[in-house]
């Protein structure tokens, strides 16, 4: 024991005899910060279990800056306490320091290991006694108990060391770098000195450099609502790992709003991850071989404005069949209710017959639809034709039906 604690250690013995020195509480303030309110929304647990390892020893019943050192302690722990979010911890609070002369109990459990509860853990530290022991070895056997404490936890461990670190020999350190040992990376020690002592300062950067994953501190700068929130966050928090984002057709909307999955790559798409359909008639952009159809055409599968649902036209004739009319008049309403729109009806045919036969009819097929929109009341000034023969069929020629369906007209809005 360290001569000046001999001189405290007396001073203690004839306190107790007249007031029950070893009895008395350390007397705290609130702190003078509006704790800082955490979203826990934004944030996740970094560590499911922390214990608190409280310096009691007699050096810390030195003033510094103009109040004692276990004031102060205590204060900050009371601070990170109200600073601390309530979520699911398992929380332990020990001390150490404390007389062995009268007690063979040098380091002591306070709380804990539980669940952790804002209100009981601020309890358990406004009870903590006074100073009144030796620290070096106390701190050793602290971080020993420690171990024991938290034997049966599962998960991320944090350990807060909160002392002065005066009168410390390499004992603690060694201590540290043996529950290093026992936990691994399931565990990080921060140490926060209260005070100056330049020797406390080194033994508290070893003990936490022991755990590989804290950092020393001193308690000077954890002092106000926004650097508690910082320490808080950095041994308690962590932010949420961001969440993968899978695009498995590549087209920049995520697998979890696509509402078309497995889109052609390279193909423009809109904010649901469906190809853009710009004139609206049901087919994409990027098939539509017939881009700006008027609103209500009907088209095919190239997004083409034709009527190919009967057939309007026996082979070799350029007559319009009557059971074509109904979808015909579609096109004249659409004309109607379009007076802007011109088109350019386009004839075609089946390759029956040689190419130029059939251009000629073609031709003829056009000018037939023509004569019949114009019967309708549409104004022939509005309307032109060109034939295609057999140039452009819209199905193959080797079937019955798919002759049928060449045997078309259809509808090209001009400008």
């Amino acid at each position: 024991m360290k001569n000046h604690d001999l001189k405290k250690f007396f001073i203690c013995v004839i306190s107790m005899l007249l007031l029950g020195c070893a009895g008395q509480q350390v007397q705290t303030t609130a702190p003078v910060f509006s704790s800082y309110a955490f979203q826990t929304n934004q944030f996740v647990q970094k560590v499911d279990n922390f214990v608190v390892i409280l310096d009691t020893s007699l050096s810390m019943s030195e003033k510094y800056n103009g109040r004692s050192k276990a004031e102060i302690a205590k204060d900050f722990l009371m601070a990170t306490n109200q600073t601390l979010p309530e979520l699911k911890y398992n929380a332990a609070l020990r001390t150490f320091g404390h007389w062995s002369s009268l007690s063979d109990r040098s380091t002591v459990l306070v709380y804990g290991v539980k669940p952790y509860s804002t209100a009981d853990f601020g309890s358990a530290l406004k009870n903590v006694k006074a100073p009144s022991g030796d620290s070096s070895i106390p701190l050793a056997k602290a971080i020993t108990a420690a171990g024991e404490d938290l034997k049966s936890t599962q998960g991320p461990i944090a350990v807060i060391i909160v002392s002065d670190g005066a009168d410390m020999d390499q004992a603690p350190v060694e201590a540290a770098k043996s529950l290093k040992g026992k936990f691994g990376n399931r565990i990080c020690i921060d140490t926060v000195q209260v005070g100056n002592d330049s020797g406390g300062k080194t033994i508290l950067e070893q003990i936490a450099a022991a755990g590989n994953c804290g950092f020393s501190t001193p308690a000077d700068g954890l002092s106000t609502s926004s650097s508690l929130r910082d320490f808080v966050e950095r041994v308690f928090l962590a932010k949420p790992a961001p969440v993968a984002v899978v695009d498995s057709d590549g087209d920049g909307v995520p697998d979890n709003k696509d509402k078309c999955p497995n889109t052609p790559k390279g193909v423009s798409v809109d904010v649901f991850g469906c190809p853009l359909d710009a004139d609206r008639d049901g087919v994409a952009d990027y098939l539509d071989q017939c881009p700006n159809t008027p609103k209500g055409a009907t088209v095919d599968a190239r997004g083409c404005w034709t009527y190919a649902a009967v057939v309007l036209f026996d082979i070799n004739s350029a007559e319009v069949k009557s059971e074509a009319y109904p979808m015909l008049n579609e096109a004249v309403l659409i004309m109607k209710n379009t007076p802007d729109l011109k088109v350019e009806i386009d004839g075609h045919t089946d390759s029956t017959g040689t190419a130029a036969y059939n251009m000629k009819l073609s031709e003829k097929r056009a000018e037939a639809i023509k004569d019949f929109m114009v019967t309708r009341g549409i104004d022939p000034k509005r309307l032109t034709t060109k034939g295609f023969g057999i140039t452009k069929p819209a199905a193959s020629n080797k079937t019955k039906e798919g002759r049928a369906k060449n045997r078309r007209v259809e509808f090209t809005p001009v400008k």
